[in-house]
């Protein structure tokens, strides 16, 4: 008989920020996310990356859009985080 021990794990709510790019050159519609410990975080971190695309030219803009957004996300533990108690 095989006996299955359960572990109760904690789960933890990140934020991701999600970021959507597409250029005329790209296959497809790249994406890359980056997980943030708070929401504050990633709004903070959301509203740096659209200070920085609308900062350029518009012949950069006529070459690359993109999209973010801030989503909510229940996880396992992040050995990233546990520095911070999280």
């Amino acid at each position: 008989m095989v006996q299955i021990i359960l572990h109760h794990i904690r789960m933890i709510k990140i934020w991701l920020m999600v970021m959507f790019m597409s250029s005329p050159n790209m296959p497809s519609v790249k994406y890359q996310t980056i997980a943030y410990k708070t929401e504050t975080e990633c709004f903070n971190a959301l509203n740096s990356y659209f200070d920085y695309y609308n900062s350029k030219p518009d012949s950069y803009k006529e070459t690359l859009v993109t999209d973010a957004h801030c989503i909510e996300f229940e996880s396992f533990p992040i050995k990233a985080f546990k520095s911070t108690g999280i």
